[in-house]
């Protein structure tokens, strides 16, 4: 008896780590690195072409789709402000938290959150009240809305916590995703409080809180140092700041030079820290973490003045890949120098807001038109593909590559892509 039990609960344990890893749990994978092992997808699709499912969406949004176990969590929003719709009343606001079925794309529910009012009356660029991404795990799904707070929910829905993380607003809204690490769920809450926020996943309480987060909206990262030990980052206007997950204690701190606020996340390989942000100056850098104090001088690696000012980059194979969200242009860079090895504009360009993501050795890169760049991951640049989705709405939700398929959310419906 004991052998079968020993047996049964190594089989038990192998499925729950294949079905974890088989699952994209926040915003860009569970590292936030932007990166999928997906193979086997599709390099062109249309509304006609390689479409799985297609699934109408009760109000538009910005964040990307979550996925575990057989559903998929995404947000959105209805009810004020809606693009193509009459403006509305703020009383009417929702947020909505979407379960769908992965496989097949049916909303399961519809879960409404009322908004905690006043709202920004406007959103420029039409970004929205719906954002930021998800995180989900085995018992919860935890959500960001703003001045509304932090939420989590259980996998039906049922709201657990609602914790509250400030009360100012932006006209460019609030975009940065929950991010979980052991008992802690982290909350950038630069927008609304200037202040990073650990809270306990199973009660939503405060554990620890940094402030001084100032014109920040990237989510954060776990990053391994040289040593092994994790460090969490994220980028402030000027700066690159690193606490200890757990306690929340100042590591260290590495100025940027790109003097405009943050948006595009930080991706990290093998301890060095990547950074792009800014319009013009530097606008990219990249830190070695593990220090202590101003690191400036001590370790960062390099500066450089191409960059990105929205889209987040990828790491892969010594490179770094990313679109610049104004011109189209893809960018290939050594991550170990910055040296551009490429810059090459993709054909008729709309802006490119959506982060990249690399899948089944391609680069995609989302306009927000609805058109999808795909571009060969090597340092040599090779358009693959122009794909359309254009379906008279926005796309600024970052692709998703999982269970061999690509999805691609618009203000309007999540698309299923798969090769035929």
């Amino acid at each position: 008896m004991p052998r079968l039990l020993l047996l049964s609960s190594l089989t038990l344990a192998l499925t729950l780590t294949l079905t974890q890893g088989a699952d994209w749990t926040q915003f860009r994978g569970s590292t936030g690195s932007g990166v999928s092992a997906e193979k086997g997808l599709p390099s062109k699709w249309s509304a006609k072409e390689n479409l799985a499912w297609k699934t109408e969406m009760p109000g538009p949004g910005s964040s990307c789709p979550v996925f575990i176990g057989d559903r998929i969590f995404i947000t959105c929003y209805t009810g004020y402000n809606v693009p193509g719709q009459a403006k509305g009343e703020q009383a009417n606001l929702r947020r909505n938290l979407l379960i769908l079925d992965r496989k097949t794309g049916k909303i399961l529910a519809n879960k409404e959150i009322e908004a905690k009012l006043p709202e920004q009356e406007t959103i420029r660029d039409n970004h929205g009240y719906a954002s930021s991404t998800p995180a989900v795990d085995a018992e919860r799904v935890y959500c960001f809305f703003g001045k509304s707070g932090a939420f989590a929910f259980d996998h039906t829905g049922k709201q657990l916590w609602q914790a509250n993380v400030g009360t100012q607003l932006n006209g460019w809204g609030s975009a940065a995703s929950p991010v979980l690490h052991g008992d802690l769920v982290f909350v950038n809450a630069s927008v609304e409080s200037q202040t990073l926020f650990a809270l306990d996943k199973k009660t939503g309480k405060e554990k620890w809180k940094a402030t001084g987060i100032r014109e920040s909206w990237n989510t954060p990262l776990i990053v391994k140092n040289k040593d092994g030990k994790d460090e969490l980052v994220v980028a402030i206007q000027g700066k690159v700041l690193a606490f200890d997950p757990a306690t929340g204690a100042s590591l260290w701190t590495c100025a940027t030079d790109i003097t405009w606020y943050m948006v595009p996340s930080l991706v990290a390989h093998d301890g060095i820290v990547y950074v792009l942000g800014g319009r013009s100056g530097v606008a990219a850098m990249a830190v070695r973490a593990g220090g202590k104090g101003d690191v400036t001088k001590t370790h960062r690696l390099w500066t450089g003045k191409k960059g990105a000012n929205v889209s987040s980059p990828v790491y892969h194979d010594g490179h770094l890949y990313w679109a610049n969200e104004a011109t189209g242009v893809a960018f290939c860079a050594k991550a170990a120098t910055g040296e551009v090895v490429y810059e090459e504009r993709v054909p008729r360009p709309d802006t490119i807001y959506a982060s990249s993501l690399l899948a089944d050795g391609k680069m995609h890169y989302l306009a927000r038109n609805g058109q999808t760049f795909v571009v060969a991951a090597k340092p040599t640049f090779e358009l693959i593909a122009t794909n359309d989705l254009r379906d008279g709405s926005l796309f600024h939700a970052a692709p998703v590559a999982i269970d061999g398929r690509l999805f691609i959310r618009s203000d309007k419906a999540l698309y299923c892509l798969e090769k035929k």
